[in-house]
C-alpha cells in the first residue's frame, strides 16, 4: 500500500497554468501506476491523465491532450501534472491514484489521495 498527498491546486484564470503534484510514502513507489483523476460538482470521478510503471508511457484523456503534461521522478517518489492553457470546464477536484494495474475507471486503483482544488475562472 502508498500513501499519497496532492498539493499544487489553487485558483487561476482561463489561459493560465498550474502544476500539481503527488508525493508518495514508501520505497516501492516506482513499481506503482499512476494516474490523475478529477471530479466537478456533480459529476463523476473521471480519468485525466496517466503515466505507467514500466515503460513511462503516458496517456490522455481527449479532453486534456496537448494541454496537460504527467510525468514522475521516482528519486523524489512524486508524479506531476503540468496543466497549461486552463479552461473553466477543467475546474474540478484533482485527485491521484497508484495501483500495479492501468484503466481509466476508478475501480481499479486502490490507492487515491485527498484531492486538491483547481478553479479556473473566467
Amino acid at each position: 500500500q502508498v500513501q499519497l498527498v496532492e498539493s499544487g491546486g489553487g485558483l487561476v484564470q482561463a489561459g493560465g497554468s498550474l502544476r500539481l503534484s503527488c508525493a508518495a510514502s514508501g520505497r516501492t513507489f516506482s513499481t506503482y501506476n499512476v494516474a490523475w483523476f478529477r471530479q466537478a460538482p456533480g459529476k463523476e470521478r473521471e480519468f485525466v491523465a496517466g503515466i505507467r510503471r514500466n515503460d513511462g508511457r503516458t496517456i490522455y484523456a481527449d479532453s486534456v491532450k496537448g494541454r496537460f503534461t504527467v510525468s514522475r521522478d521516482n528519486a523524489k517518489n512524486t508524479v506531476y501534472l503540468q496543466m497549461n492553457s486552463l479552461k473553466p470546464e477543467d475546474t474540478a477536484v484533482y485527485y491521484c491514484a497508484a495501483d500495479w494495474r492501468f484503466g481509466a475507471t476508478t475501480l481499479i486503483w486502490a490507492n487515491w489521495g485527498q484531492g486538491t482544488q483547481v478553479t479556473v475562472s473566467s
